[in-house]
């Protein structure tokens, strides 16, 4: 995974470096209390890793995850009457949105249903990710709600309105993916708990651990 995230930056680094040379060409001075299409640029070179982090979280692989981050800057650069303070929160609503229309997540709908193979398949595949893994193994109505929510910080109406359901929906879905991100994060730790105490076994003399059982 981590090969594939360097192969990402390096092409959406080529992408955001070549549309900002041509925005700087084309910036118009009068406008400079507005973000112009090189501050999106600088933006999404700047926080090039965030923001892919976000596509990744949202789309839940790194095809979707490319379109996303791909799009989200295809739209703000041709953005007009946004205020430079602004730009930053825009240009993650931007990923946010075309996460939305390219996954389309539904309340009821399936796909990344949750079981426990896929528990232990996260913690083995990628330990070090494990937070990343946890939250892609989401289903995706309760991946979005997940990050918009408690990552972004978006309120319940706010959710409920970019997702086109009620709240109550939206607090199902959280407190589900809160539960599972949970029972995760406690598989890796009673994981990591035994592999502390094999080692420290391994690393005992016979001896010791009669005298200890004894």
């Amino acid at each position: 995974m981590s090969r594939h995230f360097d192969d990402s930056y390096r092409k959406l680094r080529k992408l955001t470096e070549a549309r900002m040379f041509k925005a700087k060409q084309v910036a118009n001075v009068k406008d400079m209390e507005y973000a112009t299409a090189g501050d999106f640029c600088t933006i999404f070179d700047e926080d090039m890793n965030s923001l892919y982090l976000l596509s990744l979280l949202l789309a839940g692989d790194g095809k979707k995850a490319e379109q996303c981050f791909v799009e989200g800057l295809e739209n703000a650069t041709s953005r007009n009457r946004v205020f430079k303070e602004w730009a930053r929160s825009w240009a993650r609503r931007a990923i946010i949105q075309n996460a939305l229309r390219i996954v389309n997540p539904r309340p009821n709908g399936r796909g990344g249903s949750w079981d426990s193979s896929s528990m232990n398949r996260c913690g083995e595949m990628l330990s070090e990710r494990a937070e990343i893994m946890a939250v892609l193994e989401l289903r995706p109505f309760d991946r979005f709600v997940f990050v918009m929510s408690v990552l972004e910080g978006y309120s319940d109406h706010d959710c409920s309105i970019l997702l086109g359901c009620s709240r109550q929906d939206v607090l199902a879905a959280k407190t589900r993916a809160l539960q599972q991100i949970g029972s995760v994060a406690e598989l890796r730790l009673k994981r990591e708990a035994s592999i502390n105490s094999e080692e420290l076994l391994a690393n005992q003399s016979p001896s010791s651990i009669v005298e200890a059982a004894a």
